[in-house]
């Protein structure tokens, strides 16, 4: 039975303005919007006098002057990084000299797993290699501050660092770009790994966080009902796969014309990356067998 995912589009995003969302959370949106990055990327201020921010974004200095504005007269403790591309890091260094606050979170840049011979990296352009952690989070380490706690959860899969933000006070989850109410999250080995995306969507399925705040667009205000919809479009794409594999087709560049039909091919790549990391999974869970690693180009067939 089709479950069709509760996608919630945010029809404007005030760039360039802080929004009070909650009276612990402000947003501030970077002035980045694009195919993959939506309306912007989210930049979180958590608490009030003394407070953190949470993916200060891209390198870009008019967004990074609006940030410090927006906590002027307050002490910036921690800068807190979910994960290290280049929509959500490059400004931490910046905000960091400016206001001497410490820089943590994730740990650096690294891809899922290692790059097969002539394999490349399709997103190590999109990877800040420049971030570097005052402290790395381990799961269940947390910052705190005046009514305010920001616990770390490794939700790899999106990249292998990636990491979620519980602030316990609201019972809300900063969810990075794991988890956004406007659209799928772009899995794309060797940056990510789907068997690890689909471990850290079950993990976030046995949490009680009643709203998440993701990196780009609005809340997902039912975080279970949305949970059980990613999943069941994640096995649904798995499943066409196979059902390509089994008609015939043996690359990923055979599948996605298949799998998108009128998909605008200038997301052809992405799709691409996508139906690749499935692939990759279904490999090393057995269901389907390729000549060698499982690569871009490689050829596979049902087991």
């Amino acid at each position: 039975m089709t479950q069709a995912i509760p996608f919630e589009q945010e029809p404007e995003a005030p760039t360039g303005e802080v929004e009070m969302l909650t009276p612990l959370v402000r947003r501030l949106v970077a002035p980045n919007a694009g195919a993959f990055t939506y309306r912007g990327t989210c930049t979180y201020i958590v608490g009030r006098g003394r407070v953190a921010i949470i993916d200060p974004g891209p390198d870009d200095p008019g967004h990074v002057a609006r940030l410090l504005d927006a906590v002027r007269g307050e002490t910036v403790t921690h800068v807190v990084v979910t994960h290290t591309h280049r929509d959500h890091s490059p400004a931490a260094a910046a905000v960091r000299a400016a206001t001497g606050a410490l820089l943590v979170g994730c740990g650096p840049h690294v891809a899922s797993r290692p790059l097969a011979d002539g394999e490349a990296n399709a997103l190590d352009a999109s990877a800040d290699h420049s971030y570097a952690p005052d402290a790395v989070l381990e799961e269940g380490e947390a910052v705190t501050g005046p009514q305010w706690t920001l616990q770390a959860l490794a939700t790899p899969g999106h990249t292998a660092n990636h990491l979620a933000f519980v602030l316990p006070e609201e019972n809300t989850l900063f969810s990075g770009d794991h988890v956004m109410a406007w659209s799928t999250t772009i899995v794309a080995p060797p940056d990510g790994s789907m068997q690890a995306y689909m471990a850290s969507l079950a993990k976030l399925r046995a949490r009680d966080e009643t709203i998440f705040r993701p990196g780009h667009g609005g809340p997902v205000r039912e975080p279970q009902r949305f949970l059980r919809a990613l999943v069941h479009h994640r096995r649904q794409r798995e499943a066409a796969i196979l059902s390509r594999l089994a008609a015939g087709d043996e690359t990923v560049a055979e599948i996605v014309p298949q799998l998108y039909e009128g998909l605008a091919p200038a997301l052809h790549g992405a799709a691409g990356l996508s139906v690749f990391a499935h692939l990759e999974d279904l490999v090393a869970r057995g269901l389907v067998l390729c000549d060698g690693p499982p690569t871009l180009t490689a050829r596979y067939r049902l087991a």
